[in-house]
């Protein structure tokens, strides 16, 4: 009885012991996410207050996918920004300018959701640690967890840029302010987006880069890889295409509507625009304004006073700006800035208007900066690519040299080669067992596992086999 009881005793101490290292290790786990790169016994305490706040690792798993998706969602908001220039269209039929109402609703809705992604990023902000700079000549520094230095430190960097840059000001210039505009609704949106979005637009852009080094730095994917940074400045390429193609819709609009403005006068601009009330055709301005805007090449002007639209005539004379079919005018702006972006605007014709020139100045620079990159990854690319197969090449060649030179029989010779063909398409060039003599013990016994394992299953089934 005695000996029971006492091993009873025993037992309930035991179990008490192992809870007691259960909730350790439970503890231990919580904390693990949320610890510091450097551990400090002074701030144990911190450490312990930022776990419960749920403070975030900058180096946590969590954080890194999280910027790389929002890194996707700031190049996504730099394409649907200028979404919002394809808004103003002319009426060809009725010369006056109007807005698109659907593209007006889906732009609106698109940039929304984008921004919604940059508000979630901002709360993150607040609630990432960071490495103390003073720290990080001590071994791999030490991780600040507190909240107030942690949103001190984010108030002071990036907060005001992030702030400019997530205002829902085309959003209220769209639903808000043209509904309550009484008159020229369309000239005063026209004038308020393309302000605004070239003004939000430099934020996004002064954001994106420091967020871009942050994810190469602890990920390095996208860096590492030759093609990721082909590809990167493809996207690059094919953005600046459709920013370019937008303006240029935009300016082509603007150029249209100086000539109307020049040719009926000053305080008649209420007549441009299109008032959604009535769909009655004012004969004589659309007369006057058919005689005072032509559209002509500017190699074929004659005459000196004749209104030169320079390199705008394009969207004019093809009627691009006067569509509400989307994907139409979008295509077509979008190749023109490709091509004109893949030529460095040497077919570009201006007048001498001074904008119009700056314009054409900036789509060279921008080309000749962008094809240089873009031809410069891509040659990496490829020269990456062919290093392995020019070394497996000449490999070969000495081993053909040296079969010659020792007068090797032709099936010894053919044996060689398939044993060399065998080797490169299981390594790919890859000298494997240099690669995994550099690794720790327990990845090199892991690796063995993954590649011997399935061997030794179908050796073993073998032997089953031939036993039964």
């Amino acid at each position: 009885m005695k000996v029971g009881q006492s091993l009873n005793a025993f037992m309930e101490r035991l179990q008490g012991v192992f809870e007691k290292a259960v909730e350790r290790i439970r503890s231990l786990k919580k904390s693990v996410s949320f610890r510091s790169l450097g551990s400090n016994p002074a701030t144990e305490k911190a450490k312990a207050l930022g776990s419960k706040k749920r403070i975030l690792n900058p180096q946590g798993q969590f954080l890194q996918t999280w910027n790389k998706m929002f890194l996707l969602s700031c190049a996504i908001a730099l394409a649907v920004d200028p979404f919002f220039f394809y808004i103003p269209v002319v009426d060809g039929r009725r010369k006056c300018l109007n807005l698109d109402d659907r593209l007006e609703i889906t732009a609106s809705v698109l940039r929304t959701f984008i921004d919604a992604f940059y508000i979630l990023h901002m709360i993150f902000q607040f609630r990432t640690a960071f490495i103390a700079p003073s720290s990080r000549v001590f071994g791999r520094g030490e991780l600040i967890e507190d909240l107030w230095p942690i949103a001190k430190r984010y108030l002071s960097k990036y907060f005001i840029i992030d702030v400019l840059a997530i205002l829902p000001l085309p959003q209220v210039v769209i639903l808000i302010i043209t509904p309550t505009i009484k008159g020229s609704v369309s000239l005063v949106t026209k004038d308020l987006l393309e302000f605004i979005i070239f003004a939000q637009y430099v934020p996004r852009i002064i954001r994106i880069f420091p967020l871009y080094k942050e994810v190469t730095r602890t990920s390095g994917i996208l860096a590492e890889t030759a093609w990721a940074g082909a590809a990167l400045n493809l996207f690059l390429y094919m953005l600046a295409s459709h920013v370019v193609g937008a303006f240029w819709y935009l300016f082509s609009i603007e150029r249209e509507d100086s000539c109307w403005r020049n040719a009926i006068g000053e305080g008649e601009e209420s007549a441009l625009y299109c008032d959604k009330h009535t769909t009655t055709i004012n004969t004589t301005l659309v007369n006057l304004l058919n005689s005072s805007c032509p559209f002509i090449n500017p190699d074929d002007i004659k005459d000196s006073k004749a209104f030169n639209f320079g390199i705008f005539i394009d969207a004019l004379d093809s009627r691009v700006v006067e569509t509400c079919d989307f994907p139409k005018k979008f295509f077509y702006c979008f190749w023109w800035g490709l091509r004109n972006l893949s030529s460095l605007g040497q077919n570009l014709k201006t007048s001498t208007f001074v904008w119009e020139i700056l314009f054409a100045i900036v789509i060279s620079i921008a080309g000749l900066v962008l094809f240089s990159l873009l031809i410069g990854n891509m040659q990496k690319y490829l020269q990456s690519t062919g290093v392995r197969v020019e070394e497996m090449r000449v490999k070969r060649q000495d081993a053909e040299q040296w079969m010659s030179h020792r007068m090797l029989p032709e099936n010894l010779r053919e044996r060689i080669r398939k044993y060399e063909q065998y080797k490169w398409q299981e390594t790919r060039g890859v000298e494997e067992e240099t690669l995994i003599s550099s690794l720790p013990k327990d990845l090199k016994r892991d690796i063995k596992r993954h590649l011997c394992l399935d061997l030794l299953k179908r050796v073993s089934a073998l032997l089953i086999i031939s036993i039964l």
